[in-house]
């Protein structure tokens, strides 16, 4: 049994078929001749691995006989069944791999074939292709060589022809050039002539020319010595009345001194009348713009006064103004402040708003007098210097105009820092020290008709009696995101989307996310006033008016954006770079002690 279970684990190779041996059944006699001879030559060695053993079967018939008397020869039977149609499943599942593979490499030499197909039709394509374009660039080549052929022509003509005009014109200009020639020599043999006959003629009347200027002197010498005794004979003859009658001296030095005394009282009282009306009337030369009625200014401009006073009057002081939170609560409460002390006849308060350029200063200023009733002035401290010793009158003047103001002003200068400089420790000549003395006596006390705000990029250069005179200092910073994306919006708005929905025939806007944009142009925009932003409207406008179509894409709006960032950039290289060299050349300065 053993040696069963051991044949079921590893099955013997098949037999080959042998030559049969003499025991074997149907060997004849010749047969065992051969197989006798066949011993009787040298055999090879593989060749003994191949013949039949009988002991093999002798074994197999042990074992059945054991197998029969055993038992569990059924299962064993079955078992062997079992094992037997498993080699037959596992040969079967051989033979449909084996065909699988057959099928595999028919799909693989259909796919290599059509793939070959393929690359014939491209190559096929391409040699199409490319005589095509080769007879292209022949039919372009013969229509270019007939062009410059045909070019050639025309040259031809043309300077067939220039050179057919060239000869008419100098023809023609040989021809005057010739006719003129003979005209100058005519008309000079006729001058020549006519100043020969005038010489020989004056030559002729030499004498009598002579005798004529004699007598026309003699004449002349008569006249003039006649004249000059009576002239004489008469001033002597009225000079001698005159002084012998004393009222007629009295009557006339009086009537003179009467003429003199109205002349100077005329003088004074245009003068006085001019300054009245000047005052009242009219706008003195530093007040750059005010709203403020002025008759010259109406005279001139009847339709921008007339359109300035017909608009109403703001209540809210930061309408159209973009700021930080508690910058703008801050603001608020001084322009509540301010139209409070109007209204109750209080003290006005003197402001300084200080910052960066583009932060909305001058703007606020504006909305604050409109906001509050009163009128406002605005003055820039550079126009002061340029005046020179007219500059103290300029400023009297512009007070006097302003305590004339029946609802208060509102003094905004801008630039303050350019006239109101320290004293002590700048070089200012004297006439503009003169001018800041002036604006120092005129703002000594606190007024009830004028309210002064000053602006500066750079207040510390501000006189220590300037800074004295100010009662609240308000800084103006840059904006932040949240406010750079509310000034985006704003000018977007005003200068594109509006423009564009009110029928202007060359501007149009592409559609695009208008609220992603402006939120991410606000993130770009870091470091950039609310007058540059303003700017960036006016550049998507020019950047859609100087396109084909009068259309504004998000390419050209973002494109417009990154130009501002640069010149922001080399602004800010400039302005370091200037501080740079002020502070090399600069030396230390020491505040005076007050």
């Amino acid at each position: 049994m053993s040696w069963l279970f051991g044949m079921n684990k590893k099955p013997d190779p098949p037999l080959l078929p042998q030559e049969p041996s003499d025991g074997a059944p149907g060997a004849g006699g010749e047969g065992g001749g051969r197989t006798a001879a066949a011993g009787s030559r040298p055999t090879s060695a593989p060749m003994e691995a191949y013949r039949f053993d009988s002991s093999a079967l002798e074994r197999a018939a042990q074992a059945a006989k054991d197998l029969e008397k055993s038992s569990n020869a059924r299962e064993i039977l079955s078992v062997t069944k079992q094992q037997e149609q498993t080699r037959q499943l596992e040969q079967q599942s051989r033979i449909k791999e084996y065909e699988a593979h057959i099928e595999q490499a028919k799909v693989e030499q259909v796919r290599a074939q059509g793939e070959e197909r393929r690359k014939l039709l491209a190559e096929e394509t391409k040699q199409h292709q490319q005589r095509a374009q080769y007879q292209d660039q022949l039919s372009r080549k013969r229509s270019e060589d007939q062009l410059i052929q045909q070019h050639r022509m025309n040259e031809e003509n043309l300077r067939k022809q220039e050179e057919s005009v060239q000869k008419q014109e100098a023809l023609r200009k040989s021809t005057l050039e010739y006719e003129m020639d003979l005209r100058h020599k005519s008309d000079m043999k006729k001058i020549e002539a006519e100043m020969a006959a005038r010489a020989r003629m004056e030559r002729d009347n030499q004498d009598l020319t002579l005798e004529q200027i004699r007598v026309r002197a003699a004449e002349k010498r008569d006249t003039v010595l006649n004249s000059i005794k009576t002239a004489g004979a008469v001033l002597g003859e009225g000079a001698s009345a005159f002084l012998s009658d004393w009222d007629k001296v009295a009557a006339a030095a009086g009537g003179v001194s009467l003429l003199a005394l109205g002349v100077y009282t005329a003088r004074g009282g245009v003068s006085v009348a001019a300054r009245y009306v000047e005052s009242r009337l009219g706008k003195p030369s530093l007040v750059r713009e005010t709203s403020r009625f002025s008759l010259f200014d109406t005279l001139r401009h009847p339709w921008s006064t007339l359109r300035t006073r017909l608009q109403k009057s703001e209540t809210d002081a930061l309408a159209g103004v973009v700021l930080e939170p508690n910058l703008e609560a801050r603001l608020r409460d001084i322009a509540i402040t301010t139209k409070n002390t109007k209204r109750n006849r209080g003290m006005y308060r003197n402001l300084l708003f200080h910052g960066p350029p583009g932060t909305g200063k001058t703007l606020f200023a504006k909305k604050l007098a409109k906001a509050s009733g009163m009128d406002y002035a605005i003055l820039t401290g550079g126009d002061v210097a340029p005046m020179g010793r007219d500059g103290v009158t300029a400023i009297h003047k512009v007070f006097d105009w302003a305590n004339t103001s029946r609802k208060g002003l509102i003094m905004f200068v801008d630039e303050a820092d350019a006239f109101l400089r320290k004293r002590s420790s700048e070089h200012i000549s004297e006439e503009l020290r003169a001018s800041l003395n002036a604006f120092l006596y005129r703002t000594g006390d606190q007024s009830d008709r004028l309210m002064l705000v000053l602006a500066s990029n750079t207040p510390e250069q501000f006189d220590w009696a300037i800074n004295d005179r100010l009662d609240e200092m308000v800084e103006f910073q840059l904006p932040g995101l949240q406010e750079r994306e509310r000034l985006a919006h704003l000018y977007f708005r005003k200068f594109v989307l509006e423009p564009a929905t009110q029928g202007v025939k060359r501007l149009k806007v592409d559609k695009f996310d208008y609220g992603d944009v402006v939120s991410r142009i606000a993130l770009m925009t870091a470091g950039l006033s609310g007058r540059e932003i303003a700017k960036l409207g006016v550049a998507w406008q020019a950047a859609a008016y100087a396109s084909e179509d009068g259309v504004l894409t998000e390419k050209m709006a973002l494109e417009r954006v990154q130009d501002a960032i640069r010149q922001n950039r080399k602004k800010m290289e400039w302005l370091s770079e200037e501080e740079r060299r002020e502070g090399k050349s600069a030396a230390p300065q020491t505040e005076p002690v007050v």
